[in-house]
């Protein structure tokens, strides 16, 4: 079944139009909205999935709440977790029985991305707020179904592609700078990230006591017992995420999207060439990649795996931008004028939507008190997610496809189209 998603602007014109009707809440001065909280003020949240950047992301969040309770399938990342949290957090090793809890408020997400959807409805039904970590999907269609749920349940949801909010404002600068024109038009956005890593072929062993392998298993197909499957590796196999191009292309992809103004569409055209290793029981992603997206008005974007850093070029200029620095003409240009300066702040400002920069994690909390829509929402997030799918459908496929962003699916290839989603292992579907 195929789910219509709802844009951005969508969500903006109705909050707009509720506001005007008089049935928004009042309007929030900084001063009320961002007070420090006394402790009773403070949000009741939850971390679902706590080991690697699912533990740092929810140590965030615990600067900035109550953390009340964690779970894992993992029990010792849990029980770590829990361990370095000052106060009473519960730990739990069935996320189901923590979103039970009617004193939690908001929850981040931090499992292995296969995880990301299911967890992400459920807690929207059960109420909550979510931060999720990026990519916030494993196909187009669960993309489709989340934003279908974030619309009808009206909850807050922020995902985790942090370089919209922090790094000095470097990749906000740089969106400011590409989207005033100054870098002329038909503007080349060059997406590169590190290569994936390569191994096996690995072992099925006995799964650790202290890890439930059928639950982490999820929607994926049964398999046995590897390490190598489990933790940070999971990225590097098909069957829990899109590889580097999902995991670190998004965040690049996400930033180029912004800059050409794309980041309510999507490209019409891709091809693309990966190395996937084919033998049995390795990791099976693309290794190296290198993926051109067309779009309407002549803009491109291409996706490689050389370095990590984003450039963006246009018959006026060409800047380059990533989370060290931000270099080029105009950046030069504009630095050695006040006025200048002032100019892109205040570009910047309207792209956070005046809202306060305070980090990623901050702007969350902020919106879950403000209700407004995040900085990184879910409609722009599924945009960005989706090229990075066609990317890999492309190179899987091995040859260029046409897609159609208003419709979401390719044209005349059905091959492709029955790609954009997934056989999913029951009880664990998405079905939204």
């Amino acid at each position: 079944m195929r789910h219509h998603s709802t844009s951005r602007r969508d969500f903006l014109k109705t909050s707009t139009g509720v506001a005007a009707a008089g049935l928004a809440a009042p309007y929030l001065w900084p001063s009320a909205l961002f007070a420090a909280d006394s402790p009773n003020e403070r949000i009741n949240v939850a971390s679902i999935g706590v080991g690697g950047r699912g533990s740092g992301i929810g140590r965030q969040a615990a600067g900035l709440g109550n953390m009340v309770a964690c779970c894992d399938v993992d029990s010792q990342h849990a029980e770590r977790f829990a361990a370095r949290i000052d106060g009473n957090c519960a730990t739990y090793t069935d996320y189901r029985k923590l979103l039970d809890r009617k004193d939690i408020d908001a929850v981040t997400v931090g499992t292995p991305d296969h995880w990301h959807v299911k967890i992400s409805i459920d807690a929207m039904r059960a109420g909550k707020d979510v931060y999720c970590e990026k990519p916030l999907t494993l196909t187009i269609d669960e993309g489709k179904q989340i934003c279908r749920v974030v619309k009808e349940t009206g909850k807050v949801f922020q995902v985790g592609t942090q370089q919209r909010s922090e790094n000095e404002q470097r990749f906000l600068k740089a969106v400011a700078i590409a989207r005033s024109g100054r870098l002329g038009d038909k503007l080349h956005a060059l997406s590169s990230v590190g290569e994936a890593s390569s191994g096996g072929p690995f072992n099925v062993t006995k799964p650790p006591t202290n890890l439930d392998w059928d639950m982490w298993q999820g929607q994926a197909p049964e398999t046995g017992y590897m390490a190598e499957r489990t933790h940070h590796n999971f990225r590097w196999w098909q069957e829990y995420s899109g590889g580097q191009v999902t995991d670190w292309g998004v965040h690049h992809t996400d930033i180029a999207l912004w800059a050409l103004g794309l980041d309510e569409t999507g490209p019409t055209k891709i091809s693309g060439k990966g190395t996937f290793n084919k033998q049995q029981d390795c990791y099976n992603v693309a290794k190296s990649f290198d993926c051109m997206m067309d779009f309407d008005g002549g803009h491109q974007i291409q996706l490689t795996s050389g370095g990590n850093e984003l450039v963006i070029t246009g018959d006026q200029g060409k800047i380059r931008v990533n989370r060290g620095g931000l270099t080029g003409k105009p950046v030069d240009e504009i630095a050695a004028s006040a006025e200048e300066t002032d100019w892109l702040n205040d570009e910047v400002e309207k792209l956070y939507r005046k809202m306060r920069i305070a980090g990623h994690m901050q702007n969350f909390f902020d919106c879950i008190k403000s209700r407004e829509l995040p900085i990184s929402d879910v409609y722009t997030h599924h945009r960005s997610v989706s090229a990075c799918h066609l990317a890999n459908i492309a190179m899987i496929l091995d040859r260029e496809l046409t897609w159609d962003p208003k419709k979401e699916d390719f044209v005349g290839d059905a091959e492709a189209t029955s790609m954009l989603s997934r056989e999913q292992r029951k009880p664990y579907t998405v079905d939204a």
